[in-house]
């Protein structure tokens, strides 16, 4: 039976937050084996962070063509990291795996009715395995993560922190930090190997912190500065911790926002897929970006 993690219900923001504090580091990725695959050269024998980096973009191209919701993409890495932290996987592997991770995730939050079938995936992300190797892989996955697949993840403590933020700020001060600007940022940063040794938690606090701190808003950025120095206080999370991480946001940001994945070239797929899963895709996602542009603040 899959081990879950009960979502966010209508409970006070403190018992919240106890509950995914007290279960995060049980779904964290192995620290020795990020280690390893950080030190491993480049010569296609070894998993390294590069390939990571790439198979999760390709993850999130994967997402935004079927039009899954930002909770599949980051479950997906997770499972991904975890399950690259605890297993030497040769690279040629590494497709199945993380196809695997995906489908697992859209299976566990995405509705019934839009999870496509593993072949259409399998003939979409362009891979040359079979569905019985995906089936086989699943099991493997699933047994090495001791099925517990529902993650508190950075985008959960990221949704529960704006919601508590924009609790208590007014009117004009709660239109400084978008959501959708906060998520978009996160997916970027999910496609950073660094920030895999990095705790959910600090990082969503991190993003937080480094888009008050873009803003040129006096007056509203030190009404929010002060409800997130009370938010770090009740994480007891240190100022030299946030600082670092919050560096490391801005630098993976002004890196993805010059690669040259940033402008695409709007190239057409060329993807098989089966008259079926073609009849539920939007015309839009036939035309899709490697990587998505971040939404401009409101500012």
């Amino acid at each position: 039976m899959i081990d879950t993690v009960t979502g966010p219900a209508p409970l006070p923001f403190a018992v919240q937050l106890k509950a995914m504090i007290d279960v995060e580091g049980r779904y964290q990725p192995k620290l020795g084996g990020l280690r390893l695959i950080e030190s491993a050269q480049d010569n296609g024998l070894r998993m390294t962070t590069r390939l990571r980096e790439m198979e999760v973009k390709d993850l999130l191209s994967l997402t935004r063509f079927f039009g899954f919701s930002s909770e599949t993409f980051s479950l997906a890495i997770s499972l991904l990291d975890r399950f690259l932290s605890a297993m030497k996987i040769q690279p040629k592997h590494l497709s199945c795996v993380g196809l695997c991770c995906f489908y697992i995730a859209i299976k566990s939050s995405e509705e019934e009715r839009n999870v496509p079938l593993a072949n259409d995936l399998i003939r979409i992300s362009q891979n040359r395995f079979t569905v019985s190797d995906m089936m086989r892989m699943e099991k493997i996955i699933m047994e090495k993560l001791y099925w517990k697949v529902k993650a508190p993840t950075a985008l959960r403590f990221l949704r529960l922190f704006h919601r508590h933020v924009q609790e208590q700020l007014d009117a004009e001060s709660k239109k400084i930090l978008s959501l959708e600007r906060l998520e978009a940022q996160l997916k970027a940063c999910h496609c950073s190997f660094v920030f895999t040794k990095i705790k959910p938690s600090l990082l969503a606090m991190a993003l937080l912190c480094f888009e008050a701190q873009e803003q040129h808003d006096p007056e509203h950025v030190d009404k929010i500065s002060e409800v997130l120095k009370n938010l770090q206080q009740q994480l007891n999370i240190k100022d030299g911790d946030l600082v670092c991480v919050r560096e490391l946001v801005g630098k993976c940001l002004d890196e993805y926002a010059t690669t040259k994945c940033f402008k695409p070239n709007g190239q057409r797929l060329r993807w098989v897929i089966s008259g079926r899963t073609a009849r539920q895709l939007k015309h839009s996602y036939y035309k899709i970006t490697h990587l998505p542009t971040i939404p401009e603040s409101a500012n």
